[in-house]
This record gives C-alpha cells, sequence and structure tokens, in this order.
C-alpha cells in the first residue's frame, strides 16, 4: 500500500461533490479513496509496476485479519483517539 504523503486541494462544484459524496456514502468509503481510485482507474500504473505490487502482495507472509466488524470497531476507535 502507498504511503500517502502528498495533499491536494481541488474545487468541485455542488453537482459533482454531491455525486462523489453520495457515491462514497453508497460504498462506505471516505470521499477521498472515492477520489484516489477515479484516478487510479484514469491514470493506471505501468503494468511492470502493477506486476511487482502484485508480487510483493503475494509473497507477504499471512497475517491474522480480524472480521469486518472488528475491524470497523478498531478503525473507529483509533479516529476517536486521534
Amino acid at each position: 500500500m502507498h504511503t500517502l504523503d502528498r495533499r491536494v486541494q481541488i474545487l468541485l462544484d455542488k453537482e459533482r461533490y454531491d455525486r462523489v459524496a453520495r457515491e462514497a456514502r453508497r460504498r462506505g468509503v471516505p470521499v477521498a479513496a472515492l477520489i484516489r481510485e477515479a484516478i487510479d482507474r484514469v491514470l493506471p500504473v505501468s503494468d511492470a509496476r502493477r506486476r511487482a505490487a502484485a508480487r510483493t502482495i503475494l509473497s507477504a507472509e499471512p497475517m491474522p485479519v480480524p472480521d469486518p466488524d472488528e475491524l470497523r470497531r478498531e478503525i473507529a476507535s483509533a479516529h476517536d483517539r486521534a
């Protein structure tokens, strides 16, 4: 996963923002995540980088993953502490 270390400010008209916000709510993701996804769809990374990323992910050691409800609670708790 990439480190999010660059901030970009964009201005959207109400109609565009409403569309993005509505879709983000429907998916249960932040607006910023939806915008990043849109960028990735329009400007995909090169095949070589994609293959390298897939190799890295697939070669990673297995790790325990909490069930989705527990993970949501952990994330909410971390946000509350921040």
